[in-house]
């Protein structure tokens, strides 16, 4: 099993920054594809990025490329999500997800059905 839970969400003005940790525990399984996804209101959860923690393949969805940035301390057991120049459509609710396998590549990187783990998440809120 494994329990994921996050924190850092909050409120920002656009342009500015926030971090989201993700803090795992559980069996430690040494691979795992983790990621970010996010649901706004009255939308479908999508994926913002993913990595895997045994390596370095990360993967971003267009929409945040070169805002956001996935990270990873394994001697922590936290993935983070460094966010900045926020905008108010990333207003949403994050959540931090998991699942016990290499990371897809592809249209499958962020499909949420892939993910069998998730945490409660945190809101992040961006206003103009």
């Amino acid at each position: 099993q494994v329990q994921l839970v996050e924190s850092g969400g909050g409120s920002v003005q656009a342009g500015g920054s926030l971090r989201l940790s993700c803090t795992r525990s559980g069996y430690p399984y040494p691979n795992m594809c983790m990621g970010w996804f996010r649901r706004a209101p009255g939308k479908e959860r999508e994926g913002v990025a993913i990595l895997l923690t045994g390596g370095r393949q990360t993967y971003y969805d267009d929409s945040v490329k070169g805002r956001f940035t996935i990270s990873k301390d394994n001697a922590k057991n936290t993935l983070y999500l460094e966010m900045s120049s926020l905008k108010p459509e990333d207003t949403a609710m994050y959540y931090c997800a998991a699942d016990i396998r290499e990371c897809f590549g592809g249209v499958l990187a962020l499909l949420t059905s892939a993910f069998s783990y998730w945490g409660q998440g945190t809101q992040v809120t961006v206003s103009s």
